[in-house]
Formats: structure tokens, C-alpha cells, sequence
């Protein structure tokens, strides 16, 4: 597999800002400073990237005081998947009931991009959306299938 993408949004309990989702939001650059230094990490969206009309978020997935997604690409799925299990993420990632909504269907996804490709929110929403109504496939997958289709 070459390189890949990986798109993942989420609607929190309280407005940004709200004191509720402080244990959040106020680790969120050193969550991210962690993927930046990690084995693989290429590239992420951040800052004015996110005020381009491709990467609204709000526009993108509704209620923009509440939305997020975030968005990065990664030189390997073994790559993505240490960062997000194997770090700090991880745990981050336990506790998103105590800042994120309850979502019923997928609310991440993992695509193969060609080397030096950078995406943008409104692929990988289109990427989601594809992941959701067609299940995991080597276009739209999750991690589960990303493991096999690696090993």
C-alpha cells in the first residue's frame, strides 16, 4: 500500500470553548505535536487551511459551534495506525465520550493517495460518505480492513 489519508470528524457535547470540552481542546496542539513527530506523519490540515471553502467544517458537516474533523496524510496504514493507538492519541481517543457525540455510523475514514497528494475535507467527506453506504473497500476503508489488506 502507498501512501494514505485519513479523515475523521466528530460533533462535540458543548460549543468550542465551553469549559465541558476543555479536556480537549486544551491538549489538542500537544496531541498534534505528537503525530507531527511521529514515524510516517507527512502532512496535516491545520490553521488557515481550514478557511479554504474545500475544508470548511461547518459548511461541510452542519453545526459549525459544535463540528470538527480533522484531516492528515500519512506514509504507511502501520504508520496511522501507531500514532493513533500506540501514542498519547490513544488515550485521547478512550475518552471521546466524555467530549464527543455518540455516532451510530462511521465517523472516520482511511483512503490510498499517490504520493505528495494533498487532500481536502470535501474528499474525505466524499470518502466517508463512500465508506458508509458501500462498506470498507481498498478506495474507503477503516482500520479493521486497513490491517488485512497490510498484513
Amino acid at each position: 500500500m502507498g501512501h494514505i489519508a485519513q479523515m475523521n470528524m466528530g460533533y462535540l457535547l458543548h460549543p468550542h470553548g465551553d469549559p465541558r470540552v476543555a479536556g480537549f481542546e486544551d491538549n489538542s496542539d500537544r496531541v498534534n505535536a505528537v503525530a507531527d513527530r511521529s514515524q510516517g506523519f507527512i502532512w496535516r490540515l491545520q490553521g488557515e487551511g481550514y478557511d479554504l471553502p474545500e475544508n470548511d467544517t461547518g459548511a461541510l458537516f452542519g453545526r459549525p459551534e459544535v463540528a470538527l474533523a480533522t484531516l492528515s496524510t500519512w506514509e504507511s496504514f502501520e504508520d496511522f495506525e501507531r500514532f493513533v493507538h500506540k501514542t498519547i492519541h490513544g488515550q485521547f481517543l478512550d475518552r471521546r465520550a466524555e467530549w464527543f457525540e455518540h455516532v451510530d455510523d462511521q465517523s472516520y475514514v482511511i483512503w490510498p493517495i499517490e504520493a505528495g497528494h494533498i487532500p481536502s475535507l470535501t474528499e474525505g467527506k466524499s470518502k466517508l460518505l463512500q465508506l458508509r453506504s458501500g462498506g470498507p473497500s481498498p478506495a474507503a476503508f477503516d482500520f479493521a480492513t486497513g490491517r488485512q489488506m497490510s498484513g
